[in-house]
């Protein structure tokens, strides 16, 4: 069995910042690619960015140059810094990653999510 647990969202007013973190834990081989996605209400879920294991990334071009994108594989854990933040970026943050659990086993595991509010 394999988790995901985000942390690190809450309340920023315009233009502050906030670091989610992923860590994932349980019966782990490796870890492939790592995302975060976003779900505003009404909206459909969509990608912020993404980051390989060997640590090349993509973002949505609403949040290049704000958000950054990185990963501790020692630590099975990813994070995301968002700078800049505009009251558009609120929303459920979630992580993804496409977990190993031996060496010919692949599964892809979501966290539960975690909000994050742009707001005066």
């Amino acid at each position: 069995q394999v988790q995901l647990v985000e942390s690190g969202g809450g309340l920023v007013q315009p233009g502050g910042s906030l670091r989610l973190s992923c860590a994932a834990s349980g019966s782990i081989f490796a870890i492939n690619t790592m995302g975060w996605y976003r779900q505003a209400p009404g909206k459909q879920r969509d990608l912020v960015a993404a980051i390989t294991r060997g640590g090349s990334t993509v973002y949505a071009d609403s949040v290049k140059g704000r958000f950054t994108i990185s990963r501790d594989n020692a630590k099975n854990t990813m994070y995301l810094q968002m700078n800049n933040l505009k009251p558009e970026d609120t929303a459920v943050y979630s992580c993804n990653g496409v977990v190993l659990t031996s060496a010919s086993s692949e599964y892809e595991y979501w966290g539960q999510g975690t909000q994050v509010t742009v707001s005066s």
